[in-house]
């Protein structure tokens, strides 16, 4: 035998015999419908999971939201201890979490916010390990970095078909964008749908792809639309918030900045969320028209879009029922992952295209720090969410608040937490006046020649400790219950356990 022969020997040696596979057979393992699961049971059994990994949920129905509690009461049942917890965030309703850590089913998370009893009890030190507090778009950069590893993701929708196509503004429960879920979808190791209806093949527009979902099981309720529009999302009616709205607008009127092509998003928060009510009747008048609006998007910004205000709607999170139903008919309305929306280290994140943030602040101190998510007591009860993505990446980052909350300052000398550093903040506008960084010596004179009255940040903090008095410190542990990630990754704060 030859030496070319002896190779090809050695060769065939090492395949595999193929034996052919009768046709029924075959058919039986590529069936359409081999994604499809029974139950929440059998869904769980096949992604793999096991004890000690991670596991993702999103957050697209914000308070009316049914997956994270119906999935970790499962798993919980059927035994599994010591997971990592990544939602995109975690609201009042999650509070059933609390019992999961205490029986070790849950040892670890991650999310951009606590709300309601578990954030309580998580800033009076039920959880051994902090939690990892992070942006929306420092979420992304955690999971592509590979810190933040996700092994099975299950992602609720509304609708989909029976290969795994799936959007969040069809079926009856429409949730509208699915901007954070698409990233687990692209990055989980297994994904696991669950949705209300399925769809005839196939299901399009395509939001979550056939390509990327492992199994699907179909479920009475994913979630209730009608809660997504409540809590931080609302629109005011509150006279004060609406008189610092209409400032915030002044405001951007004079800085230089109102302009046929801006762009805008507004943040959580009635009086951010209220801005838009007084860019309508200046826009008509002075014939200005924004090239986009960013983020989560509410039904005021679908009414400019619709009146043909705003060019184009860019939504990674849609607001209330508007929002999602405007999705479905407005070509203009662009959905977008969380990646491209905000994530510093993608190849081009919007928020690098922004002229204008509106955004709202637990409290503010004389150097602009921001914090957005403890409370005066120094327990947990916000979320950092696109707070610091789009504050250092807008033109003009503008923080709308009251002075004081009842007898709580809101501008004091030092923020408890800091979750945005002040060197991203330009603007602070509130009930008794507004005052610019001093880096920004544009808008100071900008907003000068525009009439508009300016304070130093120290005299509006001064003003308040007149109001309220100067608040007492608060006392704390040495035990630390949560790390505030930047959106580059870097921990920028710790919060400690309140001491009782």
């Amino acid at each position: 035998m030859t030496t070319r022969e002896q190779r090809i020997a050695k060769f065939n040696a090492n395949r595999p015999v193929y034996q052919a596979v009768p046709k029924a057979e075959s058919l039986a393992r590529t069936a359409k419908d081999r994604k499809l699961c029974a139950s929440l049971e059998e869904a769980i059994k096949r992604s793999g999971l096991k004890n000690g990994m991670t596991v993702s949920f999103h957050h697209a129905f914000r308070a009316g939201d049914f997956i994270v509690n119906m999935v970790m009461d499962k798993i919980a049942e059927m035994g599994f201890k010591n997971l990592t917890l990544a939602s995109s965030s975690l609201i009042d309703s999650h509070h059933p979490i609390i019992n999961h850590i205490k029986n070790g089913v849950v040892t670890k998370i991650y999310s951009s916010g606590l709300r309601g009893e578990l954030a309580e009890q998580i800033s009076r030190g039920l959880l051994d390990e902090p939690v990892n507090i992070h942006s929306h778009g420092g979420r992304v950069h955690l999971v592509k970095s590979g810190e933040l590893k996700i092994d099975v993701a299950f992602l609720g929708v509304p609708c989909c078909d029976k290969f795994g196509n799936a959007n969040g503004f069809s079926g009856k429960s429409k949730c509208g964008s699915l901007g954070y879920a698409r990233v687990d979808a692209e990055y989980a190791d297994k994904v696991v749908l669950l949705t209300e209806e399925f769809a005839d093949y196939p299901h399009h527009p395509i939001s979550i792809g056939q390509d990327q979902v492992d199994l699907i099981v179909q479920v009475d309720a994913v979630g209730d639309p009608k809660k997504i529009g409540g809590g931080a999302t609302r629109m005011t009616t509150n006279p004060r918030e609406l008189l610092i709205a209409r400032k915030c607008a002044e405001v951007i009127f004079a800085s230089g900045y109102f302009k046929d092509g801006f762009s805008l998003q507004t943040g959580t928060g009635g009086a951010s969320l209220a801005v838009t009510r007084f860019l309508e009747e200046k826009m008509v008048r002075d014939d200005i028209k924004a090239d986009f609006a960013l983020g989560g998007i509410t039904a005021s910004m679908v009414d400019l879009h619709e009146k043909g205000l705003i060019k184009k709607l860019i939504d990674v999170q849609s607001f209330d029922a508007v929002a999602a139903e405007s999705l479905a008919r407005n070509p203009n309305h662009i959905e977008v992952s969380a990646n491209q929306y905000a994530n510093y280290s993608s190849k081009g994140a919007s928020v690098e295209r922004l002229d204008v943030v509106i955004l709202s602040a637990l409290e503010i101190d004389t150097k602009f720090n921001v914090n957005v998510l403890t409370g005066s007591d120094g327990v947990i009860r916000g979320a950092s969410g696109g707070h610091c993505d789009t504050a250092s990446s807008a033109q003009v980052a503008i923080i709308v608040a009251p002075l004081v909350r009842g007898r709580i300052p809101t501008v004091v000398e030092s923020v408890i937490t800091c979750v945005t550093p002040g060197e991203n903040i330009d603007i602070l506008v509130t009930d008794h006046g507004a005052a610019v960084n001093p880096k920004r010596s544009d808008l100071i004179n900008a907003l000068s020649d525009a009439g508009i009255p300016l304070f130093t940040i120290e005299q509006l903090c001064e003003r308040a400790y007149s109001l309220t008095g100067k608040p007492k410190e608060i006392e704390f542990t040495d035990k630390p219950v949560a790390v505030v990630r930047y959106r580059d990754g870097t921990v920028i704060d710790t919060v400690y356990q309140v001491k009782e």
